[in-house]
């Protein structure tokens, strides 16, 4: 290869490195994070009223990659506003006719300056849960709410696990729940079963 042509490559190389620290390759966008974009999408009064965040079951990685931000909407029938996201894209905005999710009491949004432990920090607490250092995880799903059975007005993360089985690793089982406060990330429940990877 002439010399010309092998600096032409290097070149072409660095610029594809390069690509790859650029904003396609960075983490997945956070609840929070999600909570800002989706601002975008609604009305001026809806902006940070959010009443619940959750994602779908995550693929191929722990992290999901689908999310939906639901806004307390008074102008709307069912008092909310849901933004669906993909990958950090906004895939759809939506108000439903009566609300689909139990929102543990009447729909109100969440205590903002409670909003303190995002999506990631909160997997990464319940990842670091004693009972799973024997475990192989291979996804999770969250909920930011309130649960009816938390005596104080605190959101909390719900994080549900799936491991793989002892016997079938290629196989795998949820193993139950992590219940996280989002103001100061303590573990408030363990709902976990971990007997079910046998």
């Amino acid at each position: 290869m002439k010399t010309g042509n092998i600096s032409r490559a290097l070149t072409l190389i660095a610029l594809g490195l390069m690509g790859l620290a650029g904003p396609g390759f960075a983490g997945e966008p956070t609840a929070f994070e999600l909570i800002k974009e989706g601002n975008r999408h609604v009305g001026e009064e809806t902006k940070d009223q959010v009443i619940q965040i959750r994602s779908e079951k995550s693929i191929g990685t722990l992290t999901p990659i689908i999310w939906y931000v639901i806004y307390f909407d008074p102008d709307a029938t069912g008092k909310a506003a849901e933004v669906k996201f993909g990958a950090g894209t906004k895939l759809w905005v939506k108000r439903p006719g009566r609300v689909l999710e139990s929102w543990h009491g009447p729909a109100r949004p969440l205590p903002r300056e409670k909003l303190k432990i995002d999506s990631d920090k909160a997997l990464e607490i319940a990842i670091r849960e004693p009972l799973l250092n024997n475990l192989k995880l291979k996804a999770t799903q969250l909920w930011l709410q309130r649960e009816s059975w938390s005596a104080e007005d605190v959101p909390v993360w719900k994080v549900r696990l799936w491991a793989a089985k002892l016997r079938h690793p290629n196989d795998n089982v949820e193993i139950g729940d992590l219940f996280i406060s989002a103001d100061d990330g303590k573990v408030l429940r363990n709902d976990l079963h971990i007997n079910r990877v046998d």
